[in-house]
Parts: C-alpha cells; sequence; structure tokens
C-alpha cells in the first residue's frame, strides 16, 4: 500500500507480456484496446423538462490488436487459419505489465473467449530498414483487471 504524501511512480508501458492459453509466443512490440465503454442511455421523466436521465446501458470492449516482429513461430498464424477454416478456438487470455525492473508483476488484465478476427502481414519494402511487423485482432467477449 502507498504512503500518505510519498509520490507513487507511474509504471512503463514497455515491460509487458501476453498469455494466451496453449500459445508459447509472448513477446510482443504492441498492444492495443484495453478498454470498455459502457452505452449512456439518455430519457427524460414525465414532469420534469428541465433534466435528461443517464443510465448505463450495455457494455462493449475493444479489440486487443498486438504486433510484433516476424519471427519463425507461426503459432499465431496457425491460430487465425483454424478462423478462416471455420473451426473457431475461442481462448482467454492476459495481459500483464511488469516493473521497470521486470522482476514483479504489478497488473493484470484478463479477457475471454477471444478469437482472431483480423492478421495483417509485414510490410515490405527493399529501401527500409525497418523490423517486418505482423498485426494481430483479437475479438474477445470481456476484460477484467485482477
Amino acid at each position: 500500500m502507498a504512503q500518505t504524501g510519498v509520490p507513487a511512480d507511474p509504471y512503463r508501458n514497455f515491460n509487458f507480456l501476453l498469455e494466451i492459453d496453449g500459445i508459447a509466443q509472448a513477446s510482443f512490440m504492441e498492444c492495443n484496446g484495453l478498454d470498455a465503454t459502457t452505452e449512456i442511455i439518455e430519457y427524460r421523466e414525465g414532469g420534469d423538462n428541465t433534466t435528461v436521465r443517464k443510465l448505463p446501458g450495455k457494455t462493449t470492449y475493444s479489440d486487443i490488436t498486438l504486433k510484433w516482429g516476424l519471427v519463425d513461430s507461426k503459432e499465431m498464424w496457425e491460430w487465425r487459419k483454424q478462423v478462416i477454416s471455420g473451426s473457431v478456438q475461442r481462448r482467454n487470455g492476459s495481459i500483464v505489465a511488469f516493473d521497470l525492473a521486470n522482476t514483479r508483476e504489478v497488473a493484470r488484465w484478463n479477457f475471454v473467449r477471444g478469437w482472431p478476427a483480423k492478421w495483417e502481414g509485414p510490410q515490405w519494402d527493399a529501401r527500409g530498414k525497418d523490423l517486418a511487423v505482423e498485426t494481430l485482432t483479437i475479438a474477445h467477449e470481456g476484460i477484467d483487471r485482477v
């Protein structure tokens, strides 16, 4: 627990890994899409013409987008290929953040029933010097910080 009067340093955005049931690949350059939005339902009550009431509606979760440098592993592609062939393998997973020393887990977000909705291959450029990067978008049915 943080002490009163002692400022806590925020954690850095580069010490993270991804765990997906049955997939060993864990190193990624980027991970985006950790958000949840609850719809706002507005209505007016009879007799109260100056105020609009706001109620929570359904909650939606953004897709998780992963980017990594092209390597020999084809695990993510094989998972995506199952979806293309009509056999959706839903998997649970976690995005795990670590402290600056990369020794202690400081935060974890678990997602449920995820499946690869989109894959993008590297963009090739004979004049380029950048890494060849693959991108995978995972659709899921909920995320929770634990």
